[in-house]
């Protein structure tokens, strides 16, 4: 089992690192996509992380060996492939369609779905603390979509596809967070990273259109540089919050992202309105959005939780037994 550090308040930084990084990045995305196809966007991101990565272990001398994972682990590769190619694909789609802060609020729904999904494949347990996180969520989502739910539920409106898309890119990034899970147990984060990263970039490089970079302004040109280092170095802090901090607790900080999203929103379409505008959203969604985070926070939260409720219990049993 792993052990963290103990080093909490690093930690701490680090996921906080993560959830800024994730929060930014659709405000990048959307400027970048005015003049690059999702596509294209998603493979420069792809091939630069995956290079990157190829690099620093090769240089390490620890590329991953494949003959140990077998047909069933080169099974899981596909699937992790596949699953991140349609989450950053559908990603990018639903973010030219809808506002950052409304695409990085949606797809909080993948967590929700891999905890789901891990209930019937590893069988891990689902806490009455985690089904109130759960309700909270789903309670926030009706508050911030309030002023569109008769849109959502009656029309196909561009808004209403973008929704959908943002929800389907939640639902294949499970597959891949699943098989990611599995490989885990055969090659360390960066290598399994890598070989995803670079077999994805593989996959699309047929739609692929390298030269669009040629087309983009110089602001757009740093902002997908940008995407691509986001993409590596969001995701090393990640891990390596993982290394010092609870992986609960990380997940719970990693659920502001989407205040982050909205908070970085407002600020740019201040400062640079030519380039990014505001959230058209009234103050009972600011209040969904908190709930979701709040619920998707309590749902990471509360296994930890009740671990800690009942070693306290049985201390203070143990301390007046004596």
């Amino acid at each position: 089992m792993h052990i963290t550090s103990g080093r909490w308040v690093y930690g701490l930084l680090l996921a906080l690192v993560t959830a800024v990084l994730w929060g930014v990045l659709p405000i990048w995305l959307k400027e970048v996509l005015q003049t690059m196809d999702p596509i294209t966007v998603t493979w420069y991101r792809l091939v630069v992380a995956g290079a990157l990565l190829f690099v620093y272990l090769g240089a390490s001398r620890r590329l991953p060996a494949f003959r140990p994972l077998g047909k069933r682990g080169g099974g899981l590769v596909a699937l992790a492939v596949f699953g991140l190619t349609g989450n950053y694909v559908c990603y990018l789609l639903g973010l030219k369609m809808l506002s950052p802060g409304t695409t990085q609020l949606v797809i909080q729904v993948a967590p929700i779905l891999f905890l789901l999904s891990s209930l019937f494949i590893f069988k891990e347990s689902f806490s009455l603390g985690q089904a109130l996180g759960l309700v909270v969520t789903v309670l926030g989502f009706g508050l911030f979509f309030n002023e569109r739910l008769e849109e959502l539920l009656t029309s196909m409106s561009q808004y209403t596809l973008g929704v959908l898309v943002i929800l389907l890119s939640a639902f294949v990034w499970t597959f891949y967070g699943l098989a990611q899970k599995q490989l885990l147990s055969q090659w360390s984060s960066a290598q399994v990273m890598m070989v995803i990263y670079l077999g994805c970039a593989a996959l699309l490089t047929p739609w692929a259109h390298p030269l669009e970079l040629f087309a983009l302004s110089p602001l757009q040109g740093w902002l997908l540089l940008a995407c691509c280092l986001n993409t590596l170095v969001a995701y090393g802090a990640f891990a390596e919050a993982l290394a010092h901090w609870e992986a609960s607790r990380v997940s719970a900080t990693l659920a502001i992202t989407p205040l982050v999203t909205f908070a970085s929103v407002a600020l740019c379409a201040s400062l640079w309105p030519d380039h990014v505008q505001p959230e058209q959203v009234n103050w009972i969604a600011y209040v969904g959005a908190v709930l979701v985070v709040v619920g998707s926070a309590l749902t990471a939260l509360a296994p930890s939780l009740l671990r800690s409720w009942r070693t306290r219990r049985e201390a203070a049993a143990l301390a007046a037994g004596e």
